[in-house]
C-alpha cells in the first residue's frame, strides 16, 4: 500500500491576512486539499491562525500554530497557550524549531514541557530536532538527535487517547536561505535511526518528516526514501503554486 506522507509548510513571520486568504483560496481549489494521498498541513503565524483554520475547515488540510506554551493559562506575556491554539481552530503545534532554540532561548527542557502540554490538550505535537553545523562536522549528529528526541518525548503522557507526536528532522545547517539540503541518502539514514530510537523508547516508531531546504528539485527523492514519512517545507511552499506543485510531484511518485 503506498504511503500517505505528511507534506506541509510553516509561513514563519510572513503573510498578511489578505495573503493568507489568497493562499487558502488556491489550496481549497485543488483536489489535493482533500488529503486522500497526502496529509497536507499549513502553519500560519498566530495573527492568521483562526482565519486560516476557518477558511480550510471542511478540507483535509490540518492547520497548526508555530508554538504553544506549557501552561494552559497564566501570566506569560507574549505567549499563546495550547487551549488558545485549539480555540483558534489549530489542530497541531510546531515545537522546538531551531530558530526558537537559537534566537529565543528554547531548550530541550522547554521543548519537553511544550510537547507534553500540546499532547495533553489533544493537539498533534510536531517537534523539530536537528544537528548544528558544528555537530555535523564533528560527527556528533546521532548524539544530538538522540538527546533532543529523548528530551522531547520524556514528559508526554502516552496513556492519553490519541496522543500524537511527529518528529521533523531539520538539520540546522540546511535551514533558511543559503542552507545546504541534506543528501537524501544521509537524511534517510538519520530518519531510520530516529525511528529506531522511538521504537526502543515507546515500543512503536513515530513518524519522522524531513525539513531543510526542501525544493522542487529534491522533494521527490526525499519523500520516496523508505524511512522518510513526509516533508516540512519552507520558502519553496510559501506560494500556493509552489506548495501544490511539490505535493503533486510527491503524490505522483508514490503512486
Amino acid at each position: 500500500m503506498p504511503k500517505r506522507p505528511w507534506v506541509g509548510t510553516s509561513w514563519k513571520m510572513n503573510k498578511t491576512l489578505a495573503e493568507a486568504d489568497a493562499f487558502c483560496a488556491a489550496l481549497k481549489a485543488s483536489p489535493l486539499a482533500a488529503g486522500e494521498k497526502a496529509q497536507l498541513f499549513v502553519i500560519p503565524p498566530f495573527t492568521a491562525l483562526s482565519r486560516v483554520a476557518e477558511s480550510l475547515s471542511g478540507s483535509g488540510v490540518v492547520v497548526g500554530a508555530q508554538n504553544a506554551h506549557w501552561e494552559d493559562a497564566g501570566a506569560w506575556t507574549g505567549e499563546i497557550s495550547p487551549l488558545q491554539v485549539k480555540d483558534a481552530g489549530g489542530r497541531l503545534v510546531e515545537i522546538g524549531h531551531s530558530e526558537r532554540r537559537t534566537h529565543f532561548g528554547e531548550t530541550d527542557a522547554t521543548v519537553a514541557l511544550r510537547t507534553a502540554a500540546a499532547v495533553r490538550n489533544g493537539l498533534v505535537a510536531l517537534v523539530c530536532i536537528g544537528d548544528t553545523a558544528e555537530e555535523f562536522a564533528g560527527g556528533h549528529t546521532a548524539a544530538a538527535l538522540k538527546r533532543q528526541t529523548e528530551a522531547a518525548l520524556s514528559k508526554v503522557d502516552w496513556t492519553l487517547p490519541g496522543a500524537t507526536v511527529i518528529l521533523a528532522y531539520e538539520p540546522v545547517w540546511s535551514i533558511g536561505e543559503g542552507g545546504t539540503p541534506a543528501e537524501p541518502g544521509f537524511a534517510d539514514e538519520r530518519h531510520a535511526e530516529i525511528k529506531a530510537l522511538t521504537e526502543s523508547l515507546l515500543g512503536r516508531s513515530l513518524p519522522v518528516l524531513y525539513g531543510g531546504s526542501v525544493n522542487p528539485g529534491n522533494a521527490v527523492d526525499l519523500a520516496t526514501r523508505p524511512h522518510i514519512d513526509g516533508l516540512f517545507i519552507g520558502r519553496s511552499a510559501w506560494q500556493p503554486e509552489g506548495y501544490l506543485g511539490i505535493v503533486a510531484d510527491v503524490v505522483a511518485a508514490l503512486g
